[in-house]
């Protein structure tokens, strides 16, 4: 084999690579029309997916989604609560209430509320959840809560994961009936929601819980899903739900009187934009408006394993992929967990089979609430007290017995002291300048540096109750001086150990004795105060600002103070003792190294850049103080003492200038104000114009916006992209300015964030939230801006739901969910009448949009709304009345209603007439002069004066002469404004709405007063007889032949028609009455032979109905299937080389 010689294979053809553009016959359209549908649809695929970009308001780390479960009673909301709760936190609570809050994955959490059956919770909820999980009973269908809930996040915002899950599927026996009703409600949910919305199922419940893969698959989803695209409310408004409460009311106050307002903590996850952190104006639905007067941050009590994690890398520490078991956190302050609830002040602690347990019992698995009872059940003991002795730490050995010593401490009673304080006050007033003097000594450090600094004690503080540890010890004698003192703290230690060396040996070394008295530590109080506080730390940032601003120092010395040589100087003079106990340079190098917020820079080129003058100015120029307007000045001709009297143009009062010596008179010219004004004005507009060099009005940013293509920063071509790279990038530059302010300053200049867990402090709150609280009802505290704080007249455009049973009428009181109010008011329904007037209308239309005028609170042009008339679950069918927008907010709409006046003609003449019983006064006819009027019949006219003599009477004329009986009316618009009535549902407390009359008279059992003019009476018209049409002689005399009017004279004697009787003879009459006899008979017979013909003739006609049917039937079937097969030979014979075979006869 090996000496075979084989010929070689040939080699394998290599394929030429396609150089060059695409082939165009191969992906060409082979019909026109095709091409121009895929590319309208995918333009308008791609058009779809294109919104207003609106900014990114998440933080790093969100707050919990908040996962709302809703439906109707008996659907098993609970189950499916306990259920979500078992498979995230591993922990089963026996009665869910109020937020309850799990760890889901890394960085997120989930947020579960279960919304009650009470359309005000369904009301505030639907404006603040994330995703909805909607409960249906798959064996029963749709109810009633389901629909109305659906409607109303469409009024308020519907959120991007609304999801169905139907229950109670266990109760269908057959298959084939699970799978149709399955198939129906889902195609009912598809029709209300969108198509392809997401639906689970979940069959039935074991042991409590649902299955456990349904609710792990179900986990899953939830999981995993996107954010969706915020709401514009929701992204403009800051707002919390509170899973916490605390009332804080002093004792005192409530034992006084039991209904006084109370101040309550609220406490839960900011969630929107950022709290102001200064008198934000809040509305808590169902209980009001009001100012939180007090905000903290507080630790997050359920943080997520992402900073540990961060922290771990940090550290060195590899960090975990997955979540850990005990890292699966829960947070439910309102539910019980493990026996353990907290209720506002109240802790409670249940078991449900008692506290008979056995507490040596090491091995039985117990919650905190029971261990607690079981520490509490135990023997009292000292503290550290064991079997072994006395175990003061864990980890220490126990001490059986004390060592015997001789001096321990204090053997007896303290006895009182009396101090001297003759030179107090002169002791004292070095001090008080020294703090008041903070600005040029800044030897004291200030109390925020004190609480960063951790080399700094309590020791260090130059208080006076502190330094009591000058005293020495004195032996009470009797007889021996007594010292008197303010307090304990001013007498000092009275026990050996804790006296001060250094402070003894100075007082020795001055001569003082013990007998001088307590209060001598207060000789030399300014010079130790400094002596304790010369070691303070170098860079501190308080002090920069004080140094930018003053004049008085010159640059190095600003360096001098910077570095601390400054203070190096000033202790040259020190002791050598003090000295031996400094700090070395290498020590204080490396504690500056390290504490270095700054970098290190060169002082002496920082020294000579800020000595120039023309640095100091260009520097000036960026601040509020420099003078823009002085260049202008200096053109003009003005000279420096004009611009040094605009520096100081505040107030123009007298006064004298102590370094000059010269007198200021006041300014009683007007013209030189109104000129300083002026030049105020212009300075104002070039410092904007400066500060905008690189802002939005410039010509850059304008090229920017047009789209120019050397002006584009972010390089890409679509302009969609473009303004969402733009906001990203002001995001950024946002969130690196803010990182770099310490969180008191990011506090006062943001608000808090988004994602803090925060306690809100209320005050002047009614006393029945606290007593009526109810855990199930959600309280969601929603932040307002300055406009929605105030009240007008709000413009909407409303319309009657389709399933609404009545229609709505002006002015009857009507509930409106709008923003985060619930409140009732008066609504008047007007119409736009050929754009010129707002016509009122009594009652909506039946299937179209009007507009609606009311007195409320004002919110933002194109929000929507709700409304209802009564929230009451005793209400019959659906309680959701109306829907819409609103579009205007103005203080004067301008609706006007209809009015006609009626009067009725007492003298005519010719065109011109009399009218009485329009008006009342001649005063009102003279504002409707010109007014136009119009009779019944048509006739048109115009009212011209008033009569003086008959009040209310007027002369009108007339286009035709009237008659006395038309009756002339007048159409007038009459200007109506709504009632300023406005009445907020604060259900959290008790709340009762304005009722209709109908209402009130129903309950009180009350009869409808009957009104003399509101009954209907029978309409009696007279018969009206016209006089007949008389004709002039000589008119008649021209008429034509044909209108000749022919009047025959009345005859005066009965002619003989009229005097002729008939009387019928004996045979005649006999002969009527046998015929009349006769044709009663035969008219009995034909009436009944056409009944029996009628009754065939219907059987007739309904077989004859049937055949129709059954052609028209076949007709339209034949119809079809003809239309079908000509279908197919056009397509076939359109599409041109389609593959099939021609016809016989085609060309």
């Amino acid at each position: 084999m090996e000496d075979q010689n084989n010929r070689a294979h040939r080699p394998t053809k290599v394929k030429k690579k396609h150089t060059g553009d695409k082939n165009p016959k191969a992906f060409a359209f082979a019909n026109t029309g095709r091409l121009a549908r895929t590319q309208a649809r995918s333009a308008d695929i791609k058009e779809k997916r294109f919104h207003v970009p609106q900014v990114d308001r998440l933080p790093e780390e969100p707050p919990p989604r908040l996962i709302v479960i809703v439906g109707p009673p008996g659907v098993g909301k609970t189950t499916l609560l306990k259920s979500l709760v078992k498979r995230y936190s591993k922990e089963a609570l026996s009665n869910p209430q109020g937020p309850i809050t799990v760890v889901s994955s890394k960085k997120q959490r989930l947020t579960f509320l279960e919304c009650p059956n009470e359309l005000e919770a369904m009301v505030d909820l639907s404006k603040v959840a994330d995703v909805v999980l909607l409960m249906i009973d798959g064996n029963f269908g749709f109810e009633m809560e389901t629909m109305e809930f659906l409607n109303v996040l469409a009024s308020s915002g519907m959120p991007g994961n609304v999801f169905g899950i139907l229950t109670h599927l266990d109760l269908f026996r057959k298959p084939q009936t699970l799978k149709d009703a399955k198939k129906r409600l889902k195609n009912r949910f598809w029709s209300e929601l969108y198509q392809g919305a997401h639906l689970f199922y979940l069959s039935g419940v074991i042991n409590g819980r649902y299955p456990d893969r349904e609710i792990h698959n179900m986990s899953r989803f939830i999981s995993v899903m996107k954010n969706p695209r915020p709401l514009i409310w929701r992204n403009s408004h800051p707002y919390t739900i509170i899973d916490s409460f605390r009332d804080i009311t002093h004792p005192t106050q409530v034992e006084e009187n039991e209904k006084c307002d109370r101040t309550v903590v609220l406490s839960g996850y900011l969630r929107g934009t950022n709290f102001s952190a200064q008198g934000q104006r809040v509305h808590i639905p169902g209980l009001g408006d009001y100012t939180i007067s007090a905000m903290e941050a507080l630790p997050d009590p359920c943080p997520t394993p992402h900073m540990d994690q961060m922290m771990a890398k940090i550290i060195g520490k590899t960090g975990r992929r997955r979540l850990d078991e005990k890292e699966k956190r829960l947070y439910a302050p309102m539910s019980d967990k493990s026996g353990l609830k907290i209720d506002g002040d109240q802790i409670w602690i249940t078991r449900e089979n008692g506290f008979n347990f056995n507490k040596d019992d090491e091995d039985e698995d117990r919650g905190e609430g029971e261990q607690l009872i079981v520490g509490l059940q135990g023997e009292r003991k000292l503290l550290g007290d064991t079997a072994e002795g006395i175990q003061l730490f864990s980890g220490g050995d126990a001490i059986t017995n004390l060592p015997d010593e001789a001096n321990t401490g204090r053997k007896q009673q303290r006895s009182a002291r009396f101090a001297e304080a003759d030179n107090e006050a002169e002791h004292l007033e070095g001090f008080e300048d020294q703090g008041s003097d903070e600005e040029d000594n800044n030897d004291l450090p200030s109390g925020d540096e004190l609480e960063e600094e951790e080399d700094w004690g309590v020791d260090h503080i130059p208080k006076i109750g502190k330094l009591g540890k000058a005293f020495k010890q004195s032996e009470d004698k009797d007889g021996g001086n007594i010292d008197f003192a303010e307090s304990d703290s001013d007498l000092g230690s009275i026990s050996g150990d804790e006296q001060d060396d250094q402070w003894s040996e100075e007082d020795s070394e001055e001569g003082y004795s013990d007998d001088d008295g307590g209060a001598r530590w207060k000789e030399n109080l300014e010079k130790n105060a400094k002596g304790r506080n010369s070691r303070r730390r170098t860079y501190r940032t308080i002090d920069l600002a004080r140094m930018m601003y003053k004049d008085t120092m010159t640059p190095a010395d600003v360096l001098n103070k910077w570095r601390g040589a400054e203070d190096e100087e000033e202790n040259i003079e020190e002791d050598d003792e003090d000295i031996f106990f400094k700090k070395s340079n290498q020590e204080k190098s490396d504690e500056l190294a390290e504490d270095r917020a700054i970098p290190i820079l060169d002082y002496d080129e920082l020294e000579s850049k800020w000595s120039l003058e023309d640095n100091l100015e260009a520097l000036r120029r960026r601040f509020a103080t420099a003078d823009l307007l002085k260049e202008k000045i200096e053109d003009s001709g003005s000279d420096d003492e004009d611009g040094a009297d605009d520096d100081d143009d505040e107030g123009d009062g007298a006064f004298q200038d102590l370094e000059t010596g010269e007198d200021h008179k006041p300014e009683d010219d007007l013209a030189a104000e109104r000129e300083k004004n002026a030049r105020r004005k212009e300075e104002l507009k070039l410092r904007f114009e400066e500060e905008d060099a690189e802002g939005f009005n410039n010509d850059e940013a304008s090229k920017k916006r047009e789209g120019a293509a050397e002006t584009e920063e972010f390089g890409e071509d679509d302009w969609y992209d473009a303004q969402k790279a733009q906001i990203q990038k002001q995001l950024n530059i946002n969130k690196a300015e803010f990182s770099i302010l310490d969180d008191s300053q990011r506090v006062s200049v943001e608000g808090f964030r988004a994602g803090q867990y925060a306690k809100l402090v209320i005050e002047k709150v009614p006393s029945e939230f606290v007593t009526d609280f109810n855990p199930f009802m959600p309280v969601i505290v929603g932040g307002l801006s300055a406009t929605e704080d105030r009240f007008g007249f709000v413009q909407v455009r409303i319309k009657r739901h389709r399933w609404h049973k009545k229609i709505l009428k002006t002015n009857d009181p009507l509930i409106f969910s709008m923003g985060w109010r619930r409140f009732q008011t008066l609504p008047i329904y007007s119409i736009s009448d050929n754009r010129i007037r707002n016509r009122m209308l009594k009652y909506t239309p039946e299937h179209m949009h009007c507009f609606g005028t009311f007195y409320g609170p004002l919110i933002a042009p194109n929000s929507g709304f709700s409304a209802y008339q009564s929230f009451s679950a005793k209400t019959p069918g659906f309680r959701i009345c109306a829907t819409g927008t609103v579009l205007d907010v103005e203080e004067a709409p301008e609706i006007v209603k209809k009015l006609k006046l009626t009067g009725t003609p007492y003298k005519i003449f010719k065109n011109t007439a009399f009218i009485r019983d329009m008006f009342t006064s001649s005063l009102e006819i003279a504002k409707f002069e010109g007014a136009s009027i119009k009779t019944v019949s048509g006739i048109r006219g115009q009212i011209k004066r008033a009569l003086s003599k008959p009040e209310g009477h007027f002369r009108a004329t007339f286009e035709d002469k009237i008659l006395m009986s038309d009756i002339v009316f007048l159409r007038a618009w009459y200007p109506i404004k709504p009632h300023r009535f406005y009445n907020p549902v604060t259900n959290l407390i008790g709340w009762e709405g304005m009722r209709l009359t109908g209402q009130v008279r129903a309950d009180q059992n009350l009869q409808t007063p009957a009104q003399k003019n509101s009954l209907y009476k029978p309409v009696a018209r007279e018969t009206r007889h016209f006089n007949p049409l008389r004709v002039p002689r000589a008119l008649a005399a021209d008429l034509p032949f044909k209108s000749q009017i022919v009047q025959m004279k009345k005859q005066k004697e009965k002619t003989y028609m009229q005097k002729r009787a008939v009387v019928v003879g004996g045979e005649e009459k006999k002969a009527r009455d046998l015929m009349q006899k006769i044709m009663t008979v035969r008219n009995e017979k034909v009436a009944k032979r056409r009944t029996a013909k009628e009754e065939k003739r219907v059987v007739y006609r309904k077989k004859v109905e049937e055949s129709a049917e059954k052609r028209k039937e076949r007709d339209k079937r034949d119809n079809k299937e003809y239309y079908r097969k000509e279908g197919k030979k056009r397509r076939a014979d359109g599409d041109g080389g389609g593959g099939g075979k021609r016809g016989k006869y085609s060309k």
